[in-house]
């Protein structure tokens, strides 16, 4: 349990901190705009461009990954489905829902958990990877479409990938990769001093973002509720179903699916929603909602999967 503690601990208080900057006023009225943005179109392509030069392309083709890329597809085509029938969202918004379902936490909490129960992070890599070259695209252009910045065809779709940074610094990294070339030093540390602001910069625009903000209403407690039940239950159950029943893992090889399965909601689902102009309050409510949820639900995966002795 305190090696999970030590991985949640960098959430609750880089939150808390971003809290307590716009409690005090310290940045400004416009702070959490500009931090947001900073984190869209600076840090967060930075660091995933930084990640994807140094990584291998193909580690995350294998009957593992396809167990936990089951999970994550079910999950987040509930949390959709949930967006559209139950609450009436929009599309933009829905994908918001599916991302608030289904989208894990694999870098700032998985690493470090993966690291303690796991005693390697190289599943993680593999989620990292499965997220950003094939999740991410799916909901950015989801989102283009449903807020109307895909008007103008199939065309300026086709031009997604150079009007988004995200992709578009995912691509390069991931073409770099395939080639097997690698920055110079002299830009390569750079960007990586830059990709680590990505997270503690996101998490205290979170923690900013609580500040002011109304309790939800019902319904919207509703949401987060499904939200959060399809992301630490529903995720990982189905995970568990394709990798122990079907695929027939390893047991060390299922706990690293089911246990990643059950992440928390990653603090993506709430960089996107307010970068492309949405209500915050389903993503942000889930990251933590589901976060705090997690603390139990990943010791009972242990509890049920890890070693024996």
């Amino acid at each position: 349990m305190q090696s999970l503690l030590s991985g949640f601990a960098p959430i609750w208080v880089l939150t808390a901190v971003g809290y307590l900057v716009a409690r005090t006023g310290l940045l400004g009225e416009q702070a959490e705009t500009v931090l947001g943005r900073f984190v869209f179109h600076v840090a967060m392509p930075a660091a995933l461009f930084t990640m994807l030069t140094g990584a291998r392309l193909d580690t995350f083709a294998n009957t593992a990954m396809l167990a936990f890329a089951a999970g994550t597809v079910f999950a987040t085509g509930l949390g959709f489905l949930a967006g559209r029938r139950l609450f009436h969202r929009r599309p933009a918004d829905r994908a918001i829902s599916g991302m608030a379902a289904g989208y894990v936490n694999s870098a700032n909490l998985g690493i470090p958990v993966a690291v303690q129960v796991l005693g390697d992070a190289s599943f993680v890599a593999q989620i990292l990877l499965f997220q950003v070259l094939l999740v991410s695209p799916v909901i950015l252009a989801l989102l283009d479409a449903g807020t109307g910045r895909g008007r103008g065809g199939l065309g300026r779709m086709l031009m997604l990938p150079v009007r988004n940074p995200i992709i578009m610094a995912s691509a390069l990294g991931a073409l770099l990769s395939a080639a097997g070339l690698h920055l110079p030093a002299a830009l390569a540390r750079p960007g990586a001093l830059l990709g680590a602001a990505a997270v503690p910069t996101a998490l205290i625009t979170l923690g900013m973002s609580l500040h002011g903000r109304g309790g939800a209403g019902a319904g919207g407690r509703a949401e987060v509720g499904v939200a959060v039940v399809l992301k630490t239950l529903v995720q990982p159950l189905a995970a568990l179903a394709v990798g122990g029943l079907l695929l027939d893992l390893p047991r060390h090889q299922l706990l690293a699916v089911v246990l990643c399965s059950a992440l928390p909601t990653a603090q993506n689902a709430f960089v996107y929603a307010r970068e492309y102009g949405l209500s915050t309050a389903l993503a942000r409510d889930s990251v933590l909602t589901s976060t705090l949820v997690s603390m139990g639900t990943l010791s009972l995966v242990y509890a049920a999967l890890g070693p024996t002795h």
